[in-house]
């Protein structure tokens, strides 16, 4: 796949745009969307992302467009996690809901930043040695347990780490316990002093650094071009701060998401782990030689992934329609 330079930047100047676009039309005054906002802007941005698969089918091929879908959906599917991480650090600083897009939206930046880091830092290693996709595999099976052993506890964990977080930020920063507005900083007694929106951006900046170790590692699995790894993130961020509008309440009843997200995660790290076996280059594996194991194509990667997030959320939507109903 070769992707010129002029590509890139257009790329780029692109997305950037509509988040500038969404800042000015959407956040720059403060207010809570309402629920059609929310589904009418939601539905846009995810229109925009599958447009551009079809702009990549049409420029690089079928193939690449495969990828770069099985990529956007995994992204998505992990941002809906995120998000529910999102709404335990707004309700932790008690964020009020007119200041929780400017919160969500730079959070989303930092995000996309952090991402764009990690995935030229993972393009190169990758480009360097063959044997990073057993580094990558390993980890996200390692992520894949870690998520089923931390399913049900999320808020104690993320509650645990946020109050780590203010902890630190108050130790070096002059903070106050009050809002001032939308602003992130403020004066008290005439002394500048941090207000409780800038923590919250750094609980979420947290955050997003910790998801970003899971995202970048689990998309290389379904691709090894930079290009779809950072177009498929990207798009997934986009439209992130309307769905947190949009599903919000609905996040406490997909109780599987995290067990079909492991489920995801562990299934990417095997098919890393067997990329990483049939391009073997390591002395003490095979002698060094390829290992002839079976390849997971990329439809069976997307019709696997669409398959797990189908059964998780199906099955999550029964077991709270039936505790409800018990009620």
């Amino acid at each position: 796949m070769q992707v010129t330079a002029l590509e890139w930047v257009i790329t780029i100047v692109v997305i950037l745009a509509l988040f500038v676009f969404d800042f000015f039309a959407h956040v720059r005054t403060p207010h809570e969307p309402t629920f059609r906002e929310s589904g009418f802007w939601s539905a846009v941005y995810i229109g925009i992302a599958l447009a551009f698969g079809g702009f990549v089918a049409w420029q690089w091929g079928s193939t690449f467009a495969g990828e770069y879908y099985a990529g956007f959906v995994t992204e998505k599917a992990l941002s809906v996690d995120n998000l529910f991480v999102f709404l335990i650090i707004m309700s932790t600083f008690a964020v009020p809901r007119i200041y929780q897009q400017k919160a969500l939206l730079i959070g989303i930046v930092i995000a996309l930043v952090m991402r764009g880091v990690f995935i030229a830092v993972g393009a190169a290693a990758i480009n360097a040695f063959s044997w990073v996709f057993y580094l990558f595999g390993l980890f996200l099976i390692y992520t894949a347990a870690k998520l089923i052993k931390e399913s049900g506890h999320e808020v104690e964990h993320e509650e645990k780490r946020d109050s780590r977080i203010v902890a630190l930020a108050k130790r070096v920063l002059p903070t106050t316990d009050s809002y001032d507005g939308d602003k992130l900083i403020t004066r008290v007694d005439g002394r500048r002093a941090v207000t409780p929106l800038l923590l919250t951006l750094l609980a979420i900046g947290f955050a997003d650094l910790l998801f970003a170790l899971d995202s970048i590692p689990a998309i290389y699995g379904l691709t090894s071009e930079p290009y779809l790894v950072f177009t498929a993130n990207a798009f997934a961020l986009m439209g992130l701060r309307q769905l947190y509008f949009l599903i919000g309440g609905l996040l406490d009843r997909l109780v599987y998401l995290s067990y079909g997200l492991s489920a995801i995660l562990a299934f990417i790290g095997v098919k890393l782990v067997l990329h990483a076996l049939h391009e073997n280059t390591l002395p003490f594996i095979n002698g060094g030689e390829h290992v002839s194991v079976p390849e997971i194509s990329t439809g069976l990667s997307l019709g696997v992934i669409l398959g797990i997030l189908v059964i998780a959320t199906v099955a999550s939507l029964a077991r709270t329609r039936s505790s409800v109903a018990k009620r």
